[in-house]
C-alpha cells in the first residue's frame, strides 16, 4: 500500500489559506510576511520532492498550482512525477499540458484505489477540503507540519470539525527554528 502524505504551511490555530499569496483571502502571504525566511527551516519541501512519487491535489489547488509550478525550477521534480486532481467538475479538457501525466480522480474511493496500487509516496500540497476529506475517510498516513508561529482567525483550517473518534497520531520527527517556525512530521497511528 502507498503512503498518503499530507504536506502543510500551517499557522498555530490551524489556518492553511493562503500561504503564499493566493488572491482573496485577507492574510494572504502570511508565509513570507511577517516570518524572517530561513532556509533550514524549508529543507524538508526539498525531500518531500525527493520521497513523493507522485503527487495528489483538490481542483483549486490544482487550479492555482498548474499555472505556476510547471515552470518554477524550485518544483522541477514535481514536473515529471504523475499527477492526481480530485475533482467532480473537472475535466480533461481543463487540465494544463505542460505539467506531465494528470489524472482525474472522482471521489474517495478512487483515491483509496490509488493507494492500494505499486509504488511510492502520494504527496498532498494545499487542498484544505480534500485534506479534511482524506483525513475523516482514514486515508492520510503521515503529515508534515511547518507550524508558522501566527495566528491567523478566520481561514481554510487543514482539519475538519467533523465529530469522530479520535485518531492518534506518532510525532516522528520534530525540529524548531530561530525565528519560530516548528516542523512537526507526524504518522497516523491504526
Amino acid at each position: 500500500m502507498r503512503t498518503l502524505i499530507s504536506t502543510a504551511f500551517i499557522s498555530l490555530d490551524g489556518v492553511v489559506e493562503g500561504p503564499g499569496g493566493e488572491p482573496g483571502y485577507r492574510n494572504s502571504g502570511w508565509t513570507f510576511k511577517d516570518v524572517e525566511f530561513l532556509p533550514e527551516a524549508f529543507d524538508i519541501k526539498g525531500r518531500e520532492q525527493k520521497e513523493a512519487t507522485a503527487m495528489l491535489l483538490g481542483r483549486a489547488s490544482y487550479e492555482v498550482f498548474s499555472p505556476v509550478w510547471p515552470d518554477m525550477a524550485d518544483f522541477a521534480d514535481y514536473k515529471v512525477m504523475p499527477k492526481y486532481v480530485v475533482s467532480s467538475t473537472l475535466t480533461e479538457d481543463d487540465l494544463v499540458t505542460n505539467w506531465g501525466e494528470t489524472t482525474i480522480l472522482r471521489s474517495l474511493d478512487d483515491v483509496a484505489a490509488l493507494k492500494e496500487t505499486e509504488g511510492g509516496p502520494i504527496i498532498v500540497h494545499g487542498s484544505a477540503a480534500l485534506n479534511q476529506s482524506l483525513a475523516d475517510a482514514g486515508l492520510i498516513d503521515r503529515y508534515h507540519l511547518l507550524v508558522f508561529p501566527l495566528l491567523l482567525g478566520a481561514g481554510k483550517r487543514l482539519f475538519s470539525t467533523t465529530d469522530k473518534d479520535t485518531q492518534k497520531l506518532k510525532l516522528v520527527e520534530h525540529e524548531a527554528y530561530a525565528n519560530g517556525l516548528q516542523k512537526n512530521v507526524f504518522e497516523v497511528v491504526r
